[in-house]
């Protein structure tokens, strides 16, 4: 029996224009968009289009692909496609949240906006870093951040893949770590466009302010299972604000959250949302789950 996992995108996929055509030829899209934007109480569509510089602002680019992501979920809906399990990465576990049944959509656009803007302030631009680790033991890793955390807060904030973990924190500590790193004999340090070092300690203030927020919202019944990010386990829904308050400041383990969902019994794929960051993340965790990625009117017209 097939079981079919819906895996949301993160921050960091927004682009220009995305989902344009699906936008033009699909009402249910159109009207995902406007709702969103009475929300916001600003032109989502127009700014998507047009204002690259706000879009990779992280109170604009939270709502920005949330309501992309959502209005691609409600077209496969539409369409007889339904998930069995759902998860998503970061800012992709409200998406997740959302087709799950348990957040209305009006309410995971208001959150996530409070979230990037909660976010921006606890880490402005500028002020952390981070950089993708690859190919590395995870206790050498664990070590280098131990050994720089007298510089500042540094941690591994990613677990993306067996062979790629994400560290961030305080600039100053994570060059320290940088640097034990590559004396440890790692080639490969790739620093990440990110506008602030997320699911570090750094976060803590974000983290405290968004249980405040939390605390207001209503959820409900899941209709599917959800694994949640800071667990990689089924979130219940006695937990949800708690571990979405600790979602912002604790690392994300996506590659422990495929496993569990491959226990579940998941045998294949769905990626929602802008760009094709989780289909490379799969297949680094496992080549033999398939994966299809639907972001384009091309992409959802090729669904059989």
């Amino acid at each position: 029996m097939t079981k079919t996992a819906f895996l949301f995108a993160g921050q960091g996929a927004q682009k220009l224009g995305m989902v344009r055509d699906l936008y033009d030829n699909y009402p249910i899209v159109k009207e995902t968009f406007d709702t969103a934007s009475r929300v916001l109480g600003y032109d989502l569509r127009d700014l998507i289009d047009h204002d690259e510089e706000k879009l990779n602002q992280t109170k604009y680019t939270q709502p920005a692909i949330l309501t992309t992501s959502v209005a691609i979920y409600r077209l496969l809906a539409a369409k007889g496609y339904k998930p069995d399990m759902v998860a998503g990465l970061s800012l992709g576990e409200y998406s997740a949240l959302v087709a799950s049944g348990a957040l209305a959509f009006e309410d995971a656009v208001a959150l996530v906006v409070k979230r990037g803007e909660l976010m921006e302030n606890a880490a402005p631009a500028g002020s952390g870093k981070m950089v993708a680790v690859l190919t590395t033991n995870r206790d050498v890793i664990n070590e280098a951040c131990q050994k720089a955390s007298h510089k500042g807060i540094v941690s591994p904030a990613n677990f993306n893949t067996p062979g790629q973990v994400v560290i961030g924190g305080e600039v100053d500590a994570v060059n320290a770590a940088v640097e034990l790193l590559k004396e440890a004999g790692v080639k490969r340090l790739v620093p990440l466009k990110v506008s602030g070092p997320f699911h570090t300690a750094l976060l803590a203030p974000a983290s405290q302010a968004l249980a405040e927020v939390l605390d207001k919202i209503s959820f409900k019944e899941f209709s599917c299972p959800l694994i949640g990010n800071t667990e990689a386990d089924v979130m219940a829904l006695s937990d949800v604000k708690s571990l979405l308050a600790r979602q912002v400041m604790e690392p994300v383990r996506f590659d422990d959250s495929i496993e569990k969902m491959k226990e579940l019994g998941m045998t294949d794929v769905i990626e929602i949302g802008p760009g094709k960051v989780l289909s490379g993340f799969i297949e680094k965790i496992d080549k033999t789950i398939p994966v299809l990625s639907v972001e384009t009117k091309a992409d959802f017209e090729a669904l059989n």
